[in-house]
């Protein structure tokens, strides 16, 4: 067999490249905000010709609802949605959460939470964006609100309003990620995850 048969052609792969630009407009738009970056620096960094990023996101709004669509909620679904599902009671599960995100924080480069980020930049500009941006924090508050039912089955207060409690824990663990962001520490996660003890007693 020849030497340029045995190379054979190079796939093609589309998805590959659709996600390999919404990767980079993710982290550029928390890195530097969604109206900083421009469709030339996403082109740019992801080495992806104009032709093939406007194929898959024709305009930038199309590819910011992309990233929030799949890329935040992703983010979210892994931070706190799925180690929700973990065998433990839903206080444990909730707490945990805030001291992996803690643990993992390193001093200098804290970026903020990336739905937050987009949130105070992007849901008073357009309509869309606002009504994709709550779409992620309705499925994380109806997430921590499920799990919080079902912890009252083995001891926890059948009475709650489970749904009050979870948006509660979202805005505590936003402002939190909002104040490590200022502090470029994880001393606030750990603050209010010690206060949100109290709470979820």
């Amino acid at each position: 067999m020849s030497k340029g048969k045995s190379r054979g052609k190079r796939s093609y792969d589309p998805q590959g490249t659709r996600g390999h630009i919404m990767d980079v407009a993710a982290e550029e738009f928390q890195k530097r905000g969604y109206h900083a970056t421009s469709m030339h620096d996403i082109m740019r960094i992801a080495r992806v010709p104009g032709g093939s990023v406007y194929h898959y996101f024709p305009t930038k709004k199309s590819l910011g609802l992309a990233v929030i669509r799949e890329r935040v909620a992703a983010s979210v679904a892994n931070t706190w949605i799925e180690p929700l599902r973990k065998p433990l009671s839903a206080s444990q599960a909730i707490l945990a959460v805030f001291d992996a995100v803690a643990d993992n924080m390193r001093s200098g480069a804290v970026l903020g939470c990336p739905l937050n980020n987009l949130t105070l930049e992007l849901s008073r500009t357009d309509r869309d964006f606002q009504l994709a941006l709550r779409e992620v924090f309705e499925r994380w508050e109806q997430a921590i609100a499920g799990r919080l039912r079902d912890g009252a089955a083995t001891g926890g207060a059948a009475n709650a309003d489970y749904s009050r409690m979870a948006t509660v824990v979202v805005a505590v663990f936003s402002g939190a990620m909002s104040l490590a962001k200022a502090a470029q520490n994880a001393a606030p996660i750990r603050t209010c995850r010690e206060e949100l003890v109290r709470l979820l007693r």
